[in-house]
């Protein structure tokens, strides 16, 4: 796909957060299979990415019980995860994604305004902001506490676009999962993918664009244009 998702309209880049920005997949698997284990069952890597991957916990949840018959309420099963989400953020930020970093700073000099729009919580946003010197080239951070309904829903993006007073057609989303991807679509939005090692597999054929990495994005629609 080398349509170009960024039009001389564009004027605010909206980026997801989870395996977008930050390479959080990997640490959310490893803490999904410590749960899972702890009802004695096992969590596959495939299972992951084919069912959880890019999804809010509060489905997650639902998912795991459903799928692997715990004798457990989904609920409580997503407040396991997010305390083991909290503690981990107590001792860390998850790492950047490659280039994540230069590419927040290449957008802002190109003038453009960055948001960020994610099915995670606030904390970690907050955490990664601070913790890498971000927080300066964000102008609005919508996380899965401030919408009742979160991606695929298109409500984090409408409340992102209310937030900085703009409208579809002058946005674009970065996402890396079909869920993502859904949520930007279904808010009229174009939508960029670059897909990680989790989200290879998902259907990224309503993609406006597709990259394998975040610098080739930039090389291609932000200082290349």
């Amino acid at each position: 796909m080398a349509n170009s998702s960024v039009s001389n309209n564009t004027t605010t880049l909206l980026f997801d957060h989870d395996g977008t920005l930050i390479n959080s997949e990997r640490v959310h698997f490893t803490l999904w299979r410590e749960i899972v284990a702890s009802y004695g069952a096992e969590l596959t890597d495939e299972f992951y990415c084919k069912v959880m991957a890019g999804i809010p916990v509060k489905q997650n949840a639902k998912d795991v019980v459903e799928h692997f018959s715990l004798d457990v309420e989904p609920e409580q099963l997503a407040k396991k995860k997010h305390d083991k989400v909290e503690a981990y953020l107590s001792q860390q930020a998850f790492p950047l994604m490659p280039h994540a970093g230069e590419t927040i700073k290449a957008c802002a000099d190109a003038g453009f305004t960055i948001g960020i729009v994610t099915g995670g919580s606030t904390l970690s946003v907050e955490k990664t902001l601070t913790n890498y010197g971000l927080a300066q080239y964000i102008s609005c951070v919508v996380a899965v506490e401030d919408v009742t309904y979160s991606k695929p829903a298109p409500d984090c993006y409408q409340l992102a676009m209310e937030k900085l007073g703009v409208s579809p057609g002058e946005c674009i989303a970065i996402e890396d999962t079909y869920t993502g991807m859904q949520s930007a679509l279904s808010a009229e939005l174009a939508c960029v993918v670059i897909p990680t090692t989790q989200s290879a597999t998902h259907d990224f054929t309503q993609a406006t664009s597709r990259y394998e990495s975040l610098q080739l994005w930039v090389e291609q629609e932000i200082t290349g244009r």
